[in-house]
């Protein structure tokens, strides 16, 4: 094969590069616009001060459209990867994603609805090789050690008792990367990512009930439910300490009623704002006289602070013991008659009763299968998921309400309708799950240190860290203005060059590794593209974009004529940073 001759590689400065086209062409991610400057040939042609000017502008501003309004429809491997799991890592990933028929499908839905039977060894060496102090410990273990002996942490810690208190919060988010990118467990991370959101807490102020326990709050209140029964997690949730003190129930008496849970309660966790009918009286609710209200009113909130009146946390407080459990403190609660959702509360009833008779109602109501279904259907197809669809599974929901398998049932409902395989681009990628399925893509060696999570969370999805209750928004018109995709660029910038760095200069200190020359076979640029569009997306690129790849890495040589060592050493890794920022790579 002809071959040009060795030459100096610094024909384009990384300025111009990674901040000029770099980010002309992600800046289209969102916009799903062709990134040709009005009076140039391509990208390449302005300046990288045009560039800049062009990537700042708002999308309606830009004037080259990409043909069509979304992207074609790839095959069901490439959705089931990319909106099952945060897309392929290995090699065996890729080929199956790219043979996977219907029933290859089928086959890896039933595979992740049954997390515990996959085995999952890489990521528990990576979890030991972190060492990690308080995984392993139980809710009293945490409280004890995190709060109420909080000043004093053991001699072999190192930091303060800043540290130390927030440690299992600090720990977790470590964690939640590490099984977001290495575990084969991928729907089960898909789903603790969706449900954390749903039963929203923030963990990042210091000294929170939530900072303190978070690893119980994880694997207690969240994980043991994930595919198990609504009505159990939605009890499990209201019982632990990280909710009970960020929502105040904690405080929560008949002498001084708090209804900031059992507002977030109908309005967040079960019925949703959809279902309620404002300040009017509950007796006006359509359904009422027929003993089926169709949703909520303040009423029903105030009826319901009183029924979770005492339901508080064992802090040492008033009597009671400081072990961090759940413990209902029986002077505080409201003993009288309530009504909730049209049902009477008979007086006098065990404090635990009236709450749990709440729910029981909640967990029940068809507002509420509607309102959770669509979400998750918003979740795993489309921002506005079909009306038909969410019926269709809102009946599976309530057919099982009882069910301990209720939820698996749901997401089976949802991932083998027809809605899920005829979905595509009708979502974008967040922070969270574009740096994640980056460094999957990569195939990179990478640790979560503080080195990389102060720069993530400049991308504005820091894990446990959105302080309204809401949990951070799902949906692509919150995620596609201009300072979320630039700060979602600058991440994939880093990971690239970080990781290059680390393997150059051989510093075990860096959170990345990757050798992206190593993992390269071909040798011209436009086999080079098309090897890592197919590893990276497993279907076709956009012609257009595809072909500013193989321009920019031909730096206007024939572009299928062998480059010299050092350009695929020197440009190869950039051109993987701008496949990486491209509107291909950021549809799920």
């Amino acid at each position: 094969m002809d071959q040009y001759p060795e030459e100096p590689s610094s024909i384009i400065s990384r300025r111009t590069l990674l901040v000029g086209v770099g980010t002309a062409l992600a800046s289209t991610a969102a916009a799903s616009v062709l990134p040709i400057a009005p009076g140039a040939s391509s990208a390449l042609a302005a300046t990288p001060d045009e560039l800049q000017m062009l990537a700042l502008r708002q999308p309606s501003e830009l004037t080259t459209q990409r043909s069509g309004t979304s992207p074609a429809l790839p095959p069901i491997g490439v959705i089931a990867f990319n909106r099952m799991a945060y897309g392929p890592r290995t090699a065996q990933d890729v080929e199956r994603m790219q043979a996977m028929d219907t029933a290859g499908f089928q086959a890896f839905v039933e595979e992740q609805l049954n997390p515990s039977q996959i085995a999952d060894a890489e990521l528990e060496q990576r979890v030991q090789e972190e060492g990690f102090r308080t995984l392993a410990k139980t809710l009293e273990q945490l409280w004890t050690d995190h709060n109420v002996n909080s000043n004093t942490p053991p001699a072999d810690f190192t930091s303060d008792s800043w540290s130390w208190r927030n440690l299992p919060a600090a720990e977790i988010e470590r964690l939640t990367f590490l099984r977001a990118v290495y575990s084969t467990r991928q729907l089960q991370e898909v789903l603790f990512d969706f449900w954390f959101n749903h039963f929203n807490v923030i963990a990042n102020r210091n000294g929170s009930y939530a900072a303190m326990t978070l690893v119980s709050y994880d694997r207690d209140a969240l994980r043991q439910h994930l595919f198990g029964n609504f009505r159990a997690m939605l009890e499990a949730t209201a019982t632990s300490p990280a909710m009970l003190e960020y929502l105040d129930n904690y405080i929560n008496s008949a002498a001084g009623p708090n209804e900031n849970y059992a507002r977030e309660i109908f309005e967040l966790h079960a019925l949703g704002a959809e279902n309620y009918f404002g300040s009017g009286r509950q007796e006006g609710v359509p359904g009422y006289a027929e003993g089926a209200p169709i949703g909520y009113v303040d009423g029903d909130v105030y009826e319901a602070t009183r029924a979770f009146t005492g339901w508080t946390v064992a802090n040492g407080r008033d009597g009671r013991p400081n072990t961090g459990q759940f413990v209902i403190h029986e002077p505080w609660h409201d003993r009288f008659r309530k009504q909730v959702l049209g049902v009477i509360l008979q007086p006098n009833q065990l404090p635990l009763q009236d709450g749990r008779m709440v729910m029981d109602l909640l967990a029940a109501h068809p507002g509420t299968a509607r309102y959770i279904v669509r979400k998750l259907c918003r979740r795993l197809i489309s921002d506005s998921p079909p009306e038909g669809l969410v019926a269709r599974v809102a009946g599976v929901f309530l057919a099982h309400k009882d069910a301990p398998d209720q939820l698996s049932r749901v997401y089976r409902a949802i991932l083998l309708s027809p809605e899920f395989a005829q979905t595509w681009g009708a979502k974008i990628k967040r922070p969270f799950e574009v740096t994640v399925s980056a460094i999957r893509a990569l195939r990179a060696d990478f640790s979560p240190t503080n080195s990389f999570l102060f720069p993530y969370n400049q991308a504005g999805q820091q894990l446990f860290a959105w302080p309204p209750p809401t949990g951070y928004p799902d949906t692509r018109d919150y995620w596609s203005s201009t300072m979320p995709m630039l700060h979602r660029w600058r991440i994939i910038n880093q990971l690239i060059e970080d990781g290059i760095r680390a393997l150059r200069e051989n510093e075990t200190s860096k959170f990345i590794t990757v050798d992206i020359v190593a993992q390269t076979a071909a040798r011209t640029p436009t086999a080079i593209v098309d090897e890592w569009i197919g590893r990276v997306l497993g279907r076709p690129m956009n012609a257009d974009e595809r072909a500013i790849l193989i321009e920019f890495l031909a730096q206007g040589r024939n572009p299928d004529l062998e480059l010299p060592a050092n350009l695929i050493r020197d440009f190869t890794p950039r051109m993987v940073a701008l496949l990486l920022m491209s509107p291909d790579f950021n549809w799920r």
